[in-house]
Parts: C-alpha cells; structure tokens; sequence
C-alpha cells in the first residue's frame, strides 16, 4: 500500500508596505488560503509582551476591507480590536492601514528618515491558524528618500537577502510578532559571541560613531552573559541575535525580544572616535550598555524562563503575575553585575550604580506600602500607569526587585561559605524551565515552584526573605548582609541642603511641580503635585534649568519661607519651613579584592 504523507497547510501571508512616508502610513494585506468556514475571525493585540500595559493598536487602523475571488466581503466589527469575515469560499485577503507615528521601542513608526514596526501594531491575528507558518513580504517604499533603505530583522529570510528588502517566514504567529523591523540608512556593526553572528543597528544621525569600540565591548558582554547561562557549553539559545538601535536627542528605553532587541538611546551616550583611545567609558556609554545588557539577559530570563502566566500570552487582555520582581529586578541586578565581570565597567563604577539603585528605592515612601509581588500583580493599572502620587504609592519590582536578587545572593553565599550563590538558581531555572523553551511553546514556571527551587539548590530555607521582602514591605538589610564580606554601606546624606523635596518638571517658562514627596516640606505646607511655583520670598521662580535650589541656598535648614504658586489659575500662598535634603546619599566601600572575591560566580560552578 502507498504511503500518503499529509498535506501542509498553507502559510498565512502579509504583505507590508511602507506606504506614505510624510503621512505615516503602513499598508498591510493578509491573505488567508482556508479561512473558517463559519467567518475567519482576526485580531490585533491589545499590547506587547515586555510592555505591561493595555495600548489598543488596533486603535491606529485607519481603514480596512476585505475581498475573496476579487469580489468584496463584508466585515462585522466585534470589539475594539477584533474583525469578523463574512464566509466565503476560496482565499481571503484583508487590506488595511495601519498609523505608524509612535517613536518608541512598543509600537510603529515612519517617516522619511526610516521604518520600524513590532509585529504587534501592524500584523492582524487569523485566530485558529496561529500555529500555522507566518510570511512577511516587505516591500521598498516607492518614495525617491527610501532608495538607498536596508531590513533589519532577526526574522528569518525565505526570498529576501540579509538586510534586504523581500519575503521573510516565521514558524508561527506567536514567533512573527517576536522579531520587529527596522527599515532605513543605518550604521551597521557585526560580530561573533561564541560563534553566533550579532549586528548592531544604530538608526539616527551619530557623528564620529566608534563603531569598532562598540562591537568590542558588545561581544565582550554577550560572551559573558551566555557563559553565565551555559558555563560549559558556551552555547546561546540563538541562531543569529540583532540589536536595534534608534538614536535620538533625548530619549532612553529598551524591550526585550527572542532573537533582538529594540532600544532608544541618546546619540551622546554612544562612543565616538573623537574619545581618546582606551578611556574609560562615560556615564553616558556606561548607560547604554547597561541597557543592553538588560534586554541581552531577557534572551534568557523573562523570554525562555517565563512566568507561566505568560506560556502561552494571552494577547486581547491583561495577564496578571506577581512574578516580574523575579523576571525585571532579577535582570536589573545582573545587568551592571555582568558589566563589571566582563570587565566593561570598573569596582568604582559598579559600586556608584549600586549605591544609586538602593538610594532610588529608599527615596519614596511607596516601598512601605506596596509589596514587589503586589507591584507585579498591578503594573497593568500601577507601575505602567504612574501619574503624580506614584513615589507616595507604589514600589518598583525594577528597582527593589534588583535589591532583593543582592540580598538573596549575599545570603546564600554567606550562609554556604561561597559555594553557591544566585548565580546557581538562576541557571537552575534556566535548564528547567527555559532551555527547551522553544521551537514549541514550553511551560512557564510558577511562584511556588520558584520558591522551592531557591531552597532546593541553595539548600537553605529562604521562606523568611520571600515574607518579609518579596510578599511584605520590609526595607532589605542590605548594610548588615554586606559586613560578613568586609564591604561597608552608608548613608552619607548631610541633611544640611534646604529643600521642598519635590521633583520639577516645567510648563513654558514655568517651574511646575511633579511631584510633591509624601511628608516633605512641600507636602507639610500644602503644596500640590501641578502648581506652578511664582516666588520664593518674593524671588522669581523660574528658568530653565528651574533656579529653586539657587534661590534655596540663602537659607538654612528649619528657616520658613513665604512661596507664591498659581494652582489652576487662582494665585495662593503658603508659609513653607526648609527642611534638609531627604534624598538617600548610598556608598559602598569595598576593601581590595572584596569585591572581586563577593561576585565571581560561586565555587560550584
């Protein structure tokens, strides 16, 4: 007898054209070969996965229609972002617009300089057939200042060349959304960690770009980063990984994908030939590897190792865990920590980050309110959505959650004498539940599996630290874990500084307060987040950068000042008493070889 193999089915296929340049306009068509036979139903996502918020980017279709056997087909709108077709017999093809003017690393963006999107603002869901293979025909825009434009993508190619326009596949629509796309003049760099290529995108005008330096330090940082995940094998979870850059004036952000990364950085913070050769790197550069780091370590932890509340997402609504203190602090611990084991950032420059991190959260009062795990739990309506009261209300499970990863290291490698560490736990998780991750969607892992996972591998009981810091308030004894390894923690702050402890934003000329610090002279005189400062004794408060601490300087600490601010627009006074500078001034000394000895990785490995 014949042996029959079954029949594949036929991929789902987009069309995307960058279509009006000056009008920001993407034009997409998907085509589907075997709709539903009761009506193929599509959906854009509601939000991205790395980005916890609910951003409706359905809202940006300007127009759609749908055809089959060139005739039309009537469209029923579900909700907000989902699209019923009538039934019809033989292929279906949607056509729509899509609004791309959003210059950030979560959405679209297009103009004549370049184009970028993540899969999630332009690529309609055809529900039912997500497990299908996925292709993308990018086409080159027709305007004359495209002409010279590249494809930057970790997507893999089916017709197109590497950096070229044409026909691009992924496995499924869960992997499509997972690679964006870069499109325009940019600088490119390359290199090998551990013999898998990485590029280095940088889109934006960057005069004397050191692209050299900068291909040196990164393959210097990701062979770190896939050694600390596979110390043996040296082998990442990767074929090929892509860092996608847009340089801008102002701006800073990063967002985490399977096989790259989309990042904003300010154009100063990148390395330039005009720098003396060998100098040690500038606040500025050291902060955008920082930020590579991070989004590098997500490849493994928050992309592979997921909470299992996201395995698989679920892309229309809000998807709760109150694990992202493990998967975002976790990461912003290792980020500088990785910077200075590859040898990128000095113990001097690792000790003033740190000390910046813990005097962040120490500096508002929310952290005594809100758990990390509450925080978590609520980023859809809390951390993603923070408005005036924010360092008065909640906690960051960046920040704390990144002083939390320290404590739990110093404790355990305190209490083994050094033979483990965090590093153990994290590789743990790793080989458990993030190595065979993908090509199919694998199992997330669970706040109760992650709590029994740190007791078995560091053979302690940790139960007491996830209380007390993880589910409860407690600000981390960070000074006391420190001592057994002869590093010294202190608050040098002099409290001599008269301040309103408030934070300044502008509006036009004005000095606008933003925020108004719980219990602070501000807060005790009756000032509100949204005045906008007059006079400080009958002294204009105004310029830009505001002059509030100019003015502050002839008075001392406990003298009351008379400080005239509109509130909507009704003039009012307050009688405000200085009081000494509240913002937390950390340092950490570490005597020689200290430091090096506290964070190599432990003996067991």
């Amino acid at each position: 007898m014949k042996k029959t193999s079954a029949k594949k089915a036929p991929a789902i296929q987009y069309t995307i054209i960058p279509k009006n340049l000056a009008g920001h306009l993407f034009d997409v068509t998907v085509t589907v070969a075997a709709p539903a036979d009761d009506g193929q139903v599509f959906a854009l996502p509601a939000w991205i996965p790395g980005s916890y918020m609910i951003r409706e980017f359905a809202r940006n279709i300007v127009q759609i229609q749908a055809e089959s056997n060139g005739k039309p087909v009537a469209l029923t709108k579900v909700d907000k972002h989902t699209w019923r077709a009538a039934p019809v017999s033989g292929a279906l093809t949607l056509q729509y617009e899509v609004y791309a003017w959003d210059l950030s690393v979560r959405a679209a963006h297009l103009d004549q300089s370049h184009g970028f999107f993540n899969g999630t603002s332009v690529f309609l869901r055809v529900l039912g057939q997500e497990e299908l293979s996925h292709e993308v025909d990018i086409q080159r825009p027709r305007d004359p200042a495209a002409e010279t434009w590249r494809v930057a993508t970790a997507m893999a190619e089916l017709g197109a060349k590497r950096y070229g326009f044409g026909t691009y596949v992924a496995a499924n629509y869960d992997e499509l959304i997972d690679h964006p796309v870069e499109m325009g003049d940019f600088a490119l760099g390359t290199f090998k960690a551990h013999g898998i290529p990485h590029d280095i995108v940088i889109t934006g005008r960057v005069p004397n770009l050191d692209m050299g330096r900068l291909q040196a330090d990164l393959k210097t940082l990701c062979e770190t980063q896939i050694a600390f995940f596979e110390p043996r094998t040296k082998r990442a979870p990767i074929d090929r990984y892509v860092f996608l850059t847009m340089a801008v004036g102002d701006g800073y952000g990063g967002l985490e994908h399977r096989a790259s990364t989309a990042l904003v950085c300010n154009r100063n913070d990148l390395p330039s030939t005009s720098a003396p050769k060998f100098s040690e790197p500038g606040d500025g550069y050291v902060k955008f590897l920082g930020l590579c780091s991070h989004e590098y370590f997500h490849t493994w932890n928050v992309k592979r190792i997921k909470p299992a509340a996201f395995a698989p997402y679920d892309l229309q609504a809000e998807t709760y865990t109150p694990l992202l203190w493990l998967f975002e602090g976790f990461t912003s611990y290792y980020d500088d920590l990785l910077l200075l084991r590859s040898g990128l950032i000095s113990e001097a420059v690792y000790l003033k980050l740190l000390g910046k991190s813990i005097g962040g959260v120490l500096r508002g009062s929310g952290r005594t309110k809100q758990s990390v795990a509450d925080s978590s739990f609520d980023a859809w309506s809390k951390y993603y959505r923070q408005d005036e009261n924010a360092p008065n209300a909640i906690v960051s499970y960046y920040g704390k959650g990144s002083l939390i990863a320290l404590a739990f290291d110093l404790t355990i490698r305190a209490k083994t004498e050094g033979k483990k560490s965090l590093d153990d736990i994290m590789v743990a998780l790793w080989q458990r539940f993030g190595h065979d991750f993908y090509p199919t969607v694998g199992r997330g892992v669970t706040e109760a599996e992650v709590e029994a996972l740190f007791d078995e591998v560091s053979g302690l009981k940790l139960k007491p630290l996830f209380e007390r810091y993880v589910r409860g308030t407690e600000d981390l004894p960070l000074a006391k874990l420190y001592a057994p390894f002869g590093i010294k923690l202190a608050d040098e702050r002099k409290n001599v500084k008269p301040s309103f402890d408030v934070s300044i934003g502008r509006e036009g000329a004005d000095c606008k307060l933003s925020q108004v610090h719980e219990d602070g002279a501000a807060h005790r005189a009756g000032l509100s987040a949204g005045d906008l400062l007059v006079a400080v004794d009958g002294l204009r408060v105004a310029g830009n950068p505001c002059n509030l601490d100019g003015l502050l300087s002839r008075f001392k600490v406990g003298d009351t000042v008379t400080v005239h601010a509109f509130r909507r627009d009704e003039l009012m006074t307050f009688d405000l008493v200085l009081q000494g500078d509240r913002v937390p001034g950390i340092t950490l000394a570490a005597p020689d070889k200290k430091l090096k000895g506290l964070t190599r990785p432990s003996a067991a490995r």
